[in-house]
């Protein structure tokens, strides 16, 4: 279905594409949402705005660009609590941006999916990783799964050392990309509570 395409920075060797029906660039996704279970006190029952911080949003909950959404994460084993989930733009880029990826890379367009995270259960989550995924017009998955980012454009990053504490916060950029149809949308599907009823932004 879906196929992986891997640039690596700063290298000048040729990035490696291949195969995949559903390995991502994220960390393992969690089985279970730590201690804290998704609620349906979302305000207007999954309608969008935002979740206030405390409560867990409920998954297949619809939002807004700008919105916020509380989830529980799992990063390892042993790096789990729950973060807010802020995404702040969903840009469009360059066919030409994608040279790094290579031939299988060829009349994609790339979409940059930017959002802060913050630390809200104040567990020690340092160098954790967060990966949304882009959301086609329609609302159905890009059937694309990059590993990298596009530097200066889409630069993904890891939780910073001190992502450790309640309110700690960073910013970050997940790529996604299509031959076809707009991206128009980024989803959260981790863990088995979201795997099959995301947290969905719109633009």
């Amino acid at each position: 279905m879906g196929f992986a395409l891997s640039a690596c920075n700063g290298d000048d060797g040729e990035p490696a594409a291949k195969e995949t029906p559903a390995a991502s660039a994220s960390a393992p996704a969690s089985s279970e949402p730590s201690s804290e279970s998704p609620t349906d006190d979302s305000g207007d029952g999954g309608n969008g705005g935002e979740a206030p911080a405390g409560d867990v949003t409920a998954p297949g909950t619809k939002l807004k660009v700008g919105d916020r959404a509380v989830v529980p994460f799992r990063y390892t084993s042993d790096k789990k609590g729950t973060i807010a989930v802020t995404v702040t733009a969903i840009e469009k880029g360059a066919e030409s941006d994608m040279a790094a990826f290579g031939d299988k890379a060829k009349g994609m367009t790339p979409y940059f999916i930017k959002m802060k995270v913050e630390n809200v259960g104040g567990t020690d989550l340092s160098y954790a990783s967060l990966k949304l995924d882009g959301v086609l017009e329609g609302g159905a998955g890009t059937g694309v799964i990059l590993m990298g980012d596009i530097p200066g454009k889409c630069d993904r990053e890891t939780a910073p050392r001190d992502f450790t504490t309640k309110g700690a916060s960073y910013e970050t950029c997940s790529l996604a990309a299509t031959k076809t149809t707009p991206v128009t949308g980024a989803e959260f599907d981790e863990g088995d509570t979201y795997s099959d009823s995301p947290v969905v932004w719109a633009n």
